[in-house]
């Protein structure tokens, strides 16, 4: 993890699915929970979704707060 992958989380947006256009921070925690049974998508959204989902899991979505513009 790097400190700009906590920035992208909020402010890049889930690009499709249910919770498009929501940003990956504020993604309902049963959702990101759903990515990990089924299986995280390829790439940095994956990356990234697999992150909010560990962050989320333990929470500690609240240390994201100052990030957020």
């Amino acid at each position: 993890m790097k400190p700009e992958d906590l920035e992208r989380l909020v402010t890049q947006t889930m690009p499709f699915g249910k919770h498009a256009g929501t940003l990956i921070a504020d993604l309902p925690g049963p959702y990101l929970n759903w990515f990990a049974r089924v299986g995280f998508p390829s790439g940095e959204i994956g990356r990234l979704l697999q992150l909010m989902q560990e962050i989320d899991h333990n929470g500690l979505s609240p240390l994201l707060d100052p990030l957020r513009r």
